[in-house]
């Protein structure tokens, strides 16, 4: 099932091929990496509407060909009646995944492609807003088919789902869920990219669609208003980084799950060097993982709210100490969070002709995310219901202004040698993990391809039994699975050899010599183009 690579002066990846080609028409036509991206964002965010939707959230890191990083974090707030009280008031001890009162956060995705293009424009970027969305209007209006991912998908708490406003209408046909064939036409979220490319994308917050939005939200009885849409911009970040031998990578802050994945780096950097596929290597990220969570989940937060600068935890000494805690033969029991793996995002990337570069991911939360869709824009909202605690003592209690927590983390690697590597994956909790992954096949020579082929492990707990496991992709060596069950490592194998659940995975190489080289993970419904 390999996707077939592409080598080119410059070339895009996403999960869906008609966002790819949106993406690769844009740059035929001149435009820019990022403006590339957002034609993508935008196609995307209309035909793999269970994975991402402009009522989502977003992150960017954009590699300029001098080598200046930027970061753009693009993920709202909690809303003003998101209250722990509101939430205990209605009986609840946990934040509800669907429905209305999931729908707690702004959406952040249209002010981050607001933010992306401000800055495409300061590097050249021309190309006008309504010719990047003009591939998505055209979607809603004439239909596309439904994907294969979005057939195969089986979206938890189903019943709360089927009951969110405007989700059957929106997404079944006749109460059932559609069949292969079936074909949509979301002509009145066509209708509000339309009134975004004519009026601009501050509509979004500030204009008729805000008003419309705001007017949807207080109706289905949401925690965000009007006055949240309004005061709400994305914001320009500086990326961490990580030096490794070689290279660095670059990913976000807080309230991202970047660090987790650049201490999976670093500690795996530090342990004894392993061979690509065997026990030794595949137990040693396994740990590194296990640490990085603990150490996110004790500390990432609202950025406002943290207790410790991140880049503390990614000195040589702390790495060190993290290394230090890793027994070499033996898997540690430590507990993991009730991770939202449920996989609503998608990540895409970009490298024009210049050599500019993009990583971007773009998610709902969970699958639909919160389900609700708002009547008049036919906008499906998030769902940011994992990101909070309604425990005032958390590491991330609920409170009105409040940004969420986040497991999207677009990542991006810088060699010596000169080239540059975005890259990303999808799946919640998964993201550090298969980055890891697929960033050491590449480090150890398999190409793009090949490394995002391999079969897959991921580490977290079952929805069904709430224990931790190592599930797996069956077309692993029969024997390094043995090992790692006896090491402690509990195996649950998934029975298929590629399964959409280990996430969609995406990269991107510019070469020293100019040569462009793009693969997308063949568990999507993607490919990379390039002209």
């Amino acid at each position: 099932m390999l996707d077939t690579p592409v080598f080119a002066s410059a070339a895009v990846a996403a999960p869906h091929r008609l966002a790819s080609e949106a993406g690769r028409a844009i740059l035929a036509e001149g435009g820019n990496a990022i403006e590339a991206v957002v034609a993508m964002a935008a196609t995307l965010a209309v035909v793999y509407p269970h994975l991402n939707g402009i009522g989502g959230d977003g992150f960017w890191l954009v590699h300029e060909p001098g080598g200046r990083l930027h970061g753009i974090e693009a993920c709202g707030p909690a809303g003003t009646f998101a209250t722990i009280e509101r939430y205990r008031g209605k009986d609840y001890d946990f934040l509800p995944s669907r429905g209305p009162e999931a729908a707690l956060t702004v959406a952040g995705v249209v002010a981050g492609w607001q933010l992306a293009l401000e800055l495409s424009r300061s590097l050249g970027g021309r190309v006008p807003l309504r010719e990047l969305l003009l591939d998505a209007i055209s979607h809603c209006r004439e239909g596309y088919a439904v994907s294969d991912s979005e057939l195969g998908n089986k979206p938890d708490e189903l019943e709360a789902l089927k009951a969110a406003p405007g989700f059957l209408s929106g997404f079944w046909v006749d109460g059932a869920p559609p069949k292969p064939g079936a074909r949509r036409k979301p002509e009145t979220l066509g209708a509000t990219l339309q009134q975004l490319a004519d009026a601009g994308l501050s509509d979004f917050y500030r204009g008729d669609v805000g008003r419309e939005i705001a007017a949807d939200l207080e109706r289905i009885g949401a925690p965000v208003t009007r006055t949240d849409l309004e005061r709400y911009d994305a914001r320009s970040v500086t990326p961490l980084k990580l030096k490794l031998h070689r290279l660095s990578v670059a990913n976000l802050p807080p309230p991202t799950q970047g660090l987790a994945s650049l201490l999976i780096l670093g500690i795996v950097e530090r342990l004894d060097e392993a061979r690509l596929d065997s026990f030794e290597q595949h137990h040693g990220l396994i740990e590194a993982s296990k640490r990085a969570f603990i150490i996110r989940d004790r500390y990432i937060a609202d950025p406002s709210h943290l207790s410790h600068p991140p880049a503390d935890f990614l000195s040589d000494a702390a790495l060190m100490r993290e290394v230090a805690a890793i027994d070499a033969k033996r898997a540690a029991k430590l507990p993991l969070r009730d991770g939202d793996d449920d996989g609503g995002a998608v990540w895409m990337g970009a490298i024009d002709g210049k050599g500019l570069a993009v990583s971007y991911v773009q998610s709902n939360g969970r699958a639909y995310g919160s389900g609700c869709v708002l009547p008049t824009t036919g906008i499906l909202w998030q769902s940011r219901d994992a990101s909070f605690s309604l425990d005032r003592d958390a590491t991330n209690p609920l409170a009105p202004g409040r940004k969420p927590f986040h497991s999207l983390n677009p990542a991006l690697a810088s060699f010596d040698d000169g080239r540059v590597l975005p890259y990303g994956a999808t799946g919640g909790d998964g993201q550090p993990q298969v980055q890891a992954q697929i960033l050491s096949r590449y480090r150890a020579g398999q190409s793009l391809a090949t490394a995002l082929d391999a079969p897959r492990w991921l580490l977290g707990k079952g929805r069904d039994t709430g224990s931790a496991s190592l599930k797996v992709e069956n077309r692993f060596d029969p024997s390094l699975l043995e090992r790692l069950d006896s090491a402690g490592h509990p195996i649950a194998e998934s029975g298929r050899a590629y399964c959409e659940g280990f996430g969609h995975a995406g990269m991107l190489v510019k070469h020293a010599k100019g040569q462009v080289e793009a693969a997308h993970d063949p568990r999507s419904d993607g490919d990379s183009r390039g002209i």
